[in-house]
């Protein structure tokens, strides 16, 4: 199928030439046919001599009416713009053309109609001259009188030649539908239509509108009820659970995940200068229209803060209208969907400077040159395809990340010398990075991570090392007899020093304020199973030469382990 829209002057028989094409009358409301002028959009759709379907989407000519007639043109990919030969170029003929050259739209055909009242030729010249200098370039003309017929194959045919010449749609793509209409049906609910330009809905595909999810309980294509639909069509969706009143005209149905919704955008002016254009202005793109305030950022780029966020992709096309002047500036294209914020003095200059190198077009190595860290996702929603999965580090980011872990972890040895080794959080909080596996990632040799640590390969501190050297000699000695908490003290070895001893792997911890040596529960366990069994605590204390205050925690210890167990009565016994 291919989706072309009218465009031209009210009056010039734009809804004629559609109803002669496709013998279907493509106003809907009956203040439109008593008053016979079209005021919203219109739909209908004929079978080509090729065999192909196209479907017109009607515009109201009329100045009052531009906003109609915008959120028409904007999702479809092609123009017919009609011009009568009685009449010639017009102001709508001029406003129609600069909406569709600010949409960058490089496909149209030129319809000059009413040729039964006069002389097509210079109607023809003059369209053919405006044409000429917009985005569309050189098209065909076309001659017509819906009145007589005269023209009409010969106009069939050229539609035949158009579509043809359609680039075919990216079916891979996330759908971004624009709603142009919305409605409730009797026993089904809320039904939204517009043109899908890109991708491919099904029935129970999940989506999302206006960031909810959403699920679409059926489709139709003109008129016929259908299973999936295939881009560029027009289509009609039933979704299920949506209110009517949540959904309408501007709003999107897109692929979740797929879109950033935001409503702050970096932009390229395609038109008047950044520097005259007001400081509102509406933007229009696909069927929506929203108000935005312009910050100028040099002298084809600007920032705008939108109304409401919309779900937009970097290179985008949209146009910008002043409505005080009854005017289209121009077009726009979307440099940036998530730019940064401007608070320092000077950064806004500095973002015109780089504003200026872009061009765009959605650039994976860009994107990650600019903002050094970003996640794959992040990108997907950008409308570019990411390099890889997870987080993406620009790889001159990724080096100067490198020396300052280094320099980081250096510093928080020397900050902690009895526990030297830093937590993989403390240094990604050093490095404002979002995600510990980032840090992981960012280790080289000799650096090691071992139970959520980075191992730095540095000893104890000489003076921790002695005094826990004095602490393995009396236990060498006597190998259960822990040192007491005077002892302790008095080498100066409180729980920050001992914790860090039995991390280095020199001391056994037991309990609070008892330590050992590394091996001293294997060594219990095998006395105590010399023990007549089963054996009393008392009975088990004699054995290991050791105090109740030892004892108790010891048994403790090998219960946990298993190499013991306590019985009803209280006595214990080691394992079989």
């Amino acid at each position: 199928m291919w989706v072309i829209a009218t465009a031209g002057h009210v009056d010039h028989g734009k809804s004629t030439l559609v109803r002669a094409l496709t013998g279907m009358e493509p106003d809907r409301w009956a203040e439109e046919r008593r008053r016979g002028m079209t005021i919203d959009l219109g739909f209908a759709w004929t079978r080509l001599p090729s065999g192909g379907t196209v479907a017109f989407v009607d515009v109201p000519g009329h100045e009052r009416f531009v906003p109609n007639m915008l959120a028409g043109v904007g999702p479809v990919p092609a123009a017919m713009l009609v011009v009568a030969a009685d009449e010639g170029w017009r102001p709508q003929s001029a406003e129609h053309l600069a909406a569709l050259d600010a949409l960058g739209v490089r496909h149209a055909l030129l319809v000059v109609s009413r040729a039964d009242l006069a002389d097509p030729g210079p109607a023809t010249r003059q369209a053919l001259a405006e044409l000429a200098k917009t985005s569309a370039g050189t098209v065909e003309a076309v001659a017509v009188s819906a009145v007589t017929g005269a023209g009409l194959d010969e106009l069939r045919a050229a539609l035949d030649r158009l579509g043809a010449a359609l680039p075919p749609p990216d079916l891979a793509a996330p759908v971004r539908l624009w709603v142009d209409r919305s409605f409730t049906i009797r026993g089904s609910g809320t039904v939204v239509t517009g043109t899908l330009g890109a991708g491919r809905l099904a029935t129970d595909a999940d989506l999302e509108l206006g960031g909810r999810p959403v699920r679409v309980r059926g489709l139709q294509s003109l008129g016929e009820p259908v299973s999936t639909v295939d881009a560029v069509a027009r289509v009609a969706v039933n979704l299920r659970g949506v209110e009517r009143a949540a959904a309408g005209r501007g709003d999107a149905l897109v692929t979740p995940g797929r879109f950033t919704f935001t409503d702050l955008v970096d932009v390229r002016m395609h038109g008047d200068p950044v520097a005259d254009l007001p400081a509102e202005v509406v933007l229009h793109i696909g069927s929506a229209a929203v108000p935005a305030r312009v910050r100028p950022l040099g002298t084809d780029t600007a920032r705008l803060r939108l109304g409401r966020p919309l779900p937009l992709h970097a290179g985008d096309r949209a146009l910008l209208r002043d409505p005080g002047r009854h005017r289209v500036p121009g077009g726009i294209t979307v440099l940036d969907v998530a730019p940064p914020a401007l608070r320092r003095r000077g950064a806004a200059a500095a973002r015109a400077v780089e504003l200026s190198k872009m061009d765009g077009h959605p650039d994976a190595a860009g994107e990650l040159r600019r903002r050094r860290l970003v996640h794959a996702d992040e990108l997907a929603r950008m409308g570019i395809t990411p390099p890889g999965t997870g987080w993406l580090l620009d790889p001159d980011y990724e080096r100067e990340l490198r020396s300052r872990l280094v320099a980081e972890v250096r510093r928080y040895s020397t900050e902690h010398p009895v526990d030297p080794d830093p937590p993989l959080d403390a240094i990604r909080r050093r490095l404002d990075l979002p995600d510990r596996a980032l840090v992981e990632r960012l280790l080289t040799p000799p650096l090691t991570v071992r139970d959520g640590r980075i191992g730095t390969g540095h000893g104890l501190p000489d003076r921790l090392r002695r005094a826990v050297d004095a602490v393995r000699a009396d236990l060498a000695a006597a190998p259960f007899a822990a040192p007491d908490a005077d002892r302790l003290t008095a080498l100066g070895l409180g729980p920050k020093e001992v914790a860090a001893a039995v991390k280095a792997g020199l001391l056994l911890r037991v309990a609070d304020g008892i330590v050992l040596l590394p091996g001293a529960a294997e060594a219990a366990a095998e006395r105590l199973s010399r023990l007549p069994q089963p054996f009393t605590l008392s009975e088990a204390r004699q054995a290991l030469a050791t105090t109740r205050r030892v004892a108790v925690p010891l048994l403790e210890l090998l219960a946990r382990r298993g190499a013991t167990r306590r019985l009803p009565d209280g006595r214990h016994t080691t394992a079989s």
